[in-house]
């Protein structure tokens, strides 16, 4: 079920906010979050109803884990072997995590690989990546960590369920921790309908379903068909900028979206994106894209491998790493590792840099910024190699510089040209829905755009980090 569907707006999600609040009114609380949970879990089941399974006993398990690791980390007198069975219980379930992942993510990878290795062709599994599969799984892993590190604890299964199946951010995030969502369910007045939360909501969803259905959507084809065919030097830069743009316009419109739902129920989700195309370096732009997955990386992978403690050749070789496994957990792919490995080497760049006190004026550092951020993401979106070294090819001019084709792609150079000055200069929508007054004004602005909206649905697409 997807979020720009009129299944999701006018059936799915009235039943479960009304049933949701009438349970709290009636105080029955408990039963009203059994509900938000099942309710989830049918929005996960309604994409293909084998996987629910999967989800369920991905659930048990983390539970379990963080059970055992929350017993002992309350026992104040453990000795240090007991410290040593609680470190290798954590190990065990972050493996066990990663070992889901990997069938389903990175075998046929893995395969593939092995077979181009050995010269003998492998049978290939056949299997559908369950969707939000990594995001389930880093949230999990992420609990385990905070639950071992005492900074989190979960008695409740079906808190723990909710906590992981809450449909607004089940799919494609954002990657939360259980502190920052969860005691927002146990408020008082986080019960009760509350009218400028739902304002608000409406609001954010309806910004984000219209970067989805109008902007990205209509961006979708230019972006493909260059990354099809184009080979020339105008038609590469066009194909290159749409799908920027299209993937920051469907991903935000997303996280958007999520943050927009949750805050009918009186959640805060945590914010996603704050304008990263106006970063002005690398390390910036991360500070802006897709933000708690950069904390994520941050928090378990780059401060575990020791961060900048343990002098600077260590500190540069951690900051690879994370990004590759970024790269990695974006897909299975040499193109998705070889994304995470530019990201590595900017960051590499960047901290050397700094180090030097060089300085750029900030325009400059912005225009070197965006063309690596552009040029990054022709290996995030291409198929295969020869398909990212055709479309840079072009836009280096290799191929020629030609005119020809104009009337095709002269629409997406408008969008392109309108879109660019609205993500570098205009407000993004969590600091528009920050300064948000509900009048009556804001409140026909955002239905003449939810109705106008509704005119796009004849095209309905899943988002792009359904994939990942």
């Amino acid at each position: 079920m997807l979020f720009n569907s009129y299944p999701f707006i006018f059936i799915y999600l009235p039943i479960t906010v009304i049933i949701y609040f009438t349970l709290t009114r009636q105080r029955w609380l408990l039963a009203a979050k059994c509900w938000l949970a099942f309710a989830s879990l049918f929005f996960y089941g309604w994409w293909d109803y084998r996987y629910i399974p999967l989800i369920v006993a991905s659930i048990g398990f983390n539970y379990s884990m963080g059970r055992i690791l929350g017993a002992r980390s309350a026992q104040n007198d453990r000795s240090r072997l007991q410290g040593n069975k609680r470190r290798w219980m954590l190990i065990a379930g972050i493996s066990a995590n990663l070992l889901l992942l990997g069938y389903y993510k990175y075998a046929n990878f893995f395969l593939d690989n092995l077979s181009a290795v050995t010269g003998k062709q492998l049978p290939m599994l056949h299997l559908i990546l369950p969707l939000g599969i990594s995001f389930f799984t880093f949230t999990q892993i992420a609990y385990l960590v905070d639950v071992y590190r005492e900074k989190a604890r979960e008695a409740n299964l079906v808190q723990y369920t909710l906590f992981v199946t809450f449909f607004p951010h089940l799919i494609a995030g954002p990657i939360l921790h259980h502190s920052e969502m969860m005691p927002q369910f146990d408020r008082l007045r986080s019960k009760l309908w509350d009218w400028r939360n739902a304002a608000a909501g409406l609001y954010l969803f309806t910004l984000g379903l219209i970067k989805k259905v109008v902007i990205a959507d209509t961006l979708a084809p230019y972006a493909n068909d260059g990354f099809a065919h184009a080979y020339l030097f105008l038609e590469s830069w066009v194909a290159s900028l749409s799908y920027t743009l299209q993937l920051y316009f469907d991903f935000s419109g997303y996280t958007d979206m999520a943050i927009g739902l949750a805050l009918l129920f009186n959640i805060r989700l945590p914010q996603n994106f704050n304008s990263p195309y106006k970063a002005h370096n690398i390390q910036d732009f991360w500070r802006r894209w897709h933000m708690t997955l950069s904390r994520f990386l941050r928090d378990y992978i780059y401060i575990p491998l020791g961060g900048n403690r343990k002098g600077e050749s260590r500190m540069l070789a951690n900051l690879m790493i994370t990004f590759l496994l970024g790269g990695l957990w974006h897909g299975a792919g040499w193109t998705f590792l070889m994304w995470g490995f530019l990201h590595g080497a900017g960051q590499i760049v960047h901290r050397l840099w700094s180090r030097y006190g060089f300085t750029l004026p900030r325009w400059v550092a912005w225009l070197i910024t965006f063309q690596f951020i552009n040029l990054t993401w022709v290996f995030f979106r291409a198929h295969s190699w020869d398909e990212a070294f055709r479309i840079i090819r072009g836009m280096a001019g290799v191929a020629g510089i030609s005119f020809a084709g104009m009337e095709a792609i002269g629409p997406a150079i408008i969008w392109i040209a309108l879109l660019l000055p609205v993500v570098l200069f205009m407000r993004n929508t969590i600091e528009l829905e920050r300064v948000m007054k509900p009048t009556w004004r804001t409140a026909a602005t955002i239905g003449f755009l939810f109705v106008f909206s509704l005119l796009y649905f004849n095209r309905i697409s899943t988002f792009l980090y359904f994939n990942f």
